[in-house]
């Protein structure tokens, strides 16, 4: 059997078709044989010869027309994205997604990469494109949690994931809470097992615990608490209905906890525990009225100075998300520090504003031009009345 690789010269020696057939044979080979970056090479020039452009290029090209120059790109990202599928599927995942990432294809890079088992020989490698890059943050931290623990994973989360956006900390959040919630439910069953007769399989851990009060009478805990008191506060973020009843059972957990496992949040969470059952609560329909009342007494009364704008941004975020977001806007002009720079609120309020609007009333946007003509911010106006102006 003759060498593919020593075929290839014979077939491109005896190739006097084109131009053009000699350097698609030269990519059909790399193709074959499955030489992703070689394919990048070759088909870059393909693009550059059906342009007219020298093969390779050089450092003192002539500039060249819009036109070329989008075809040329065009051409490029086509090749990226061939190279790069190759590349992942091989396993080779940074340099794939290398290649990938002009493309912007998101879904494209995701869903190649779900195809890859994480193992121990791609573990970084897969955490730097997953989590750092953050093609799928949500299965980068499982990976986390899954290989390097909770305490780990929740020092990454404060580190490297709190000051990302919503979606990012969301995706992390959510695996994190049911990771420590399974593992929380299971040791609380084992226990009560080894003491009394089993739970039933339906009952979940605030049923076990509600029905079982001497279960944490002696001043024990079944987790670290200070992961448990990490995790109530990270699924803060939360938006599914499931989710949030998780979080509201760690919080009634942590309250049978003895005094000295319970530490102190930041506000409006000071009292923690309490403070964010009565947070769940109101996100899951229940006691709404009363809880909401609690979190407007703390943004009314905290000491920004002291303290900083959490209290108000709090219960700002509690507003909107039960369905108040005209009130929500209107707090929050009111009572925003008057040194915070309306730019730095502003892009919150639109997003407020816009949900307002899908239901009908588009009156938030005239109060964030009120509040924008009032701090002499004539770009937040224009935001605020572009939006208005609708489509």
């Amino acid at each position: 059997m003759s060498d593919p690789a020593c075929e290839i010269f014979e077939t491109l020696r005896h190739c006097d078709a084109s131009r053009s057939e000699l350097l698609q044979q030269l990519a059909d080979y790399y193709r074959r044989a499955e030489l992703p970056m070689e394919l990048f090479e070759a088909r870059k020039m393909i693009v550059r010869d059906s342009l007219g452009l020298p093969l390779l290029s050089s450092e003192d090209e002539p500039p060249r027309c819009e036109a070329i120059e989008r075809q040329l790109e065009t051409g490029l990202l086509e090749a990226c994205r061939e190279s790069g599928e190759m590349l992942i599927r091989a396993g080779r995942v940074f340099e794939g997604w290398t290649y990938l990432r002009p493309t912007g294809d998101n879904d494209l890079i995701r869903s190649l990469i779900a195809e890859v088992e994480i193992t121990e020989d791609n573990y970084d490698e897969m955490q730097r494109v997953l989590l750092h890059e953050g093609v799928d943050v949500g299965r980068g931290f499982q990976a986390i949690l899954d290989h390097q623990g909770t305490c780990n994973s929740i020092t990454l989360f404060d580190q490297a994931i709190a000051q990302r956006s919503k979606a990012d900390r969301r995706a992390a959040g959510e695996r994190l809470l049911e990771h420590f919630y399974n593992e929380l439910t299971t040791l609380v069953r084992a226990d009560i097992e080894a003491r009394d007769a089993a739970p039933g399989e339906d009952e979940s851990l605030y049923d076990m615990l509600a029905s079982r009060p001497w279960v944490m009478k002696d001043g024990g805990y079944h987790l670290d608490t200070t992961h448990l008191s990490s995790t109530v506060r990270i699924a803060s973020t939360l938006t599914d209905p499931k989710q949030l009843r998780m979080a509201w059972e760690l919080t009634q957990y942590g309250r049978q906890l003895h005094h000295q496992f319970q530490y102190p949040g930041e506000e409006p969470f000071v009292d923690f525990y309490p403070a964010y059952a009565a947070f769940y609560s109101i996100l899951l329909g229940e006691n709404v009225d009363a809880g909401l009342k609690l979190f407007e007494r703390k943004a009314i009364n905290v000491d920004t100075q002291e303290h900083g704008t959490g209290a108000i941004e709090t219960y700002i975020d509690l507003l909107d998300r039960v369905g108040r977001p005209l009130q929500a806007i209107e707090f929050a002009i009111a009572h925003v520090p008057a040194d915070v720079p309306s730019q730095t609120i502003v892009p919150l309020l639109i997003e407020i504003a816009g949900r307002a609007a899908q239901s009908g009333d588009a009156s938030g946007y005239e109060k964030i031009m009120d509040f924008c003509a009032d701090k002499q911010d004539a770009l937040g106006f224009a935001v605020a009345k572009h939006a208005a102006m609708g489509k």
